[in-house]
């Protein structure tokens, strides 16, 4: 099985790596890409820990492949999506932002209405 997991945070990035824990094996194969816009210091920080919290959280799996790009979230994971060829996304429900809503955020709706694929939307838990 091929996941692809878009994060833009450690938060996001550790829910998600909980809901995969009892899922992956060493067969399968994980990309993991965090979106942050390229002129935001701050935010290209925040997705490279996200980045290097995926790879610790998920060593057990066979391949965890890390990729930052910049770009609108729900654009860039379509994209990756095609170029990786997954067989299935994983994303947080919203922002790993503690100050965000709880509801789904516009990112995985948007993910949810244009993926050709099966895509599990993963509640952020509170801090």
């Amino acid at each position: 099985m091929h996941y692809l997991v878009g994060t833009d945070s450690v938060h996001t990035t550790a829910a998600i790596c909980d809901y995969l824990a009892e899922r992956v094996t060493a067969d399968d194969t994980v990309s993991v890409v965090a979106v942050a816009p390229a002129d935001d210091p701050t935010a290209r920080r925040d997705a490279d820990e996200a980045l290097n919290v995926a790879t610790v959280r998920l060593a057990a799996v066979g391949d965890v492949e890390t990729d930052r790009r910049s770009g609108t979230p729900p654009d860039v994971l379509c994209e990756a999506t095609a170029d990786y060829d997954v067989d299935e996304i994983v994303i947080g429900a919203h922002s790993g932002d503690p100050d965000t809503t709880r509801d789904v955020g516009a990112t995985a709706r948007e993910v949810l209405a244009a993926a050709d694929r099966p895509v599990v939307v993963v509640p952020i838990p509170d801090l």
